[in-house]
């Protein structure tokens, strides 16, 4: 659980710190690639990815011991470190609906802490891994396609399209069962792993961009979360404590829940812009 929770809270401030680094880097002309190598030479966008690095080795060592449904309730709560952090070094405020929201999701993590046990002891089929490397496959072709879907509901389905690319990733991780070179290279959860993974940015990338980030967000909560849950539970056997399975789902509804209710923030949130008072420095107006 601690493997898990920590590459949460590496995710949510990789997110805050890579905003602010970018912000940092945005005056000058050029594009995004004039923008993107601006941000590499400050020091917060570098440590960004070195966080999603260390947070990307932790979630496969939490895959290694906990229940998928777990580890995917844990990662869904990295909303929460991007607000709270976003609060401290973004200058965000946070609703009292949001910071009831962040409780939300700690004390559902609270819950499926008590709840679950380890992870399931039953080996995945070939026809599972197949059939992990299609939807991995899938996803890639909904990301290629996803600049030509309709603008009504674009930013759900390529929300939901990352959200089972990234849980494509968190079952790849389990059915890897060996890690010699010719084992990994005829495992075809190896390659789900990868096309699974590049695909779910692929679609992150494009929902943020062309949508709504609180929608895209919501969708990628869902799909990363239940999806794999029910395959660790049904083909996996991920189970938990005996006779706490109720609580388990409802922790598991709790933190999924409260992730939601902070989606808006699946994209570092921007800083409240000053008002035009503030801005040329007048006192405001006296009634």
């Amino acid at each position: 659980m601690v493997c898990a929770l920590g590459a949460a809270v590496c995710f949510g401030m990789a997110t805050v710190l890579q905003a602010v680094a970018a912000r940092a880097a945005s005056p000058g002309g050029g594009g995004d690639a004039a923008l993107l190598l601006r941000a590499l030479r400050q020091w917060r966008y570098l440590a960004g990815l070195a966080l999603d690095g260390l947070g990307f080795l932790l979630q496969i060592v939490a895959l290694r011991s906990l229940p998928i449904y777990v580890v995917g309730a844990a990662l869904a709560s990295s909303l929460a470190v991007t607000a709270v952090a976003g609060a401290r070094l973004l200058g965000v405020r946070l609703a009292g609906s949001e910071w009831a929201a962040v409780g939300v999701v700690c004390a559902g993590l609270a819950l499926l802490g008590l709840a679950s046990g380890a992870e399931g002891g039953r080996p995945g089929s070939m026809a599972l891994k197949y059939a992990m490397l299609a939807t991995a496959v899938a996803v890639l072709l909904l990301g290629l396609a996803g600049g030509r879907l309709p603008a009504r509901g674009r930013s759900l389905a390529l929300g939901l399209g990352a959200g089972f690319g990234f849980g494509v990733v968190e079952v790849a991780v389990r059915l890897i069962d060996g890690l010699t070179p010719s084992a990994l290279l005829t495992n075809p959860a190896l390659y789900a792993l990868l096309v699974g993974g590049g695909a779910a940015f692929l679609l992150l990338t494009t929902a943020l961009e062309r949508g709504s980030v609180t929608v895209a967000t919501a969708g990628m909560v869902l799909g990363e979360t239940v999806g794999p849950a029910a395959v660790g539970v049904v083909w996996l056997g991920d189970r938990t404590r005996e006779g706490l399975g109720w609580l388990a789902v409802l922790g598991f509804g709790v933190a999924v829940v409260g992730a939601l209710l902070l989606a808006r923030f699946g994209e570092a949130p921007a800083p409240e812009a000053p008002t035009a008072q503030a801005r040329l420095g007048e006192a405001p107006a006296k009634p």
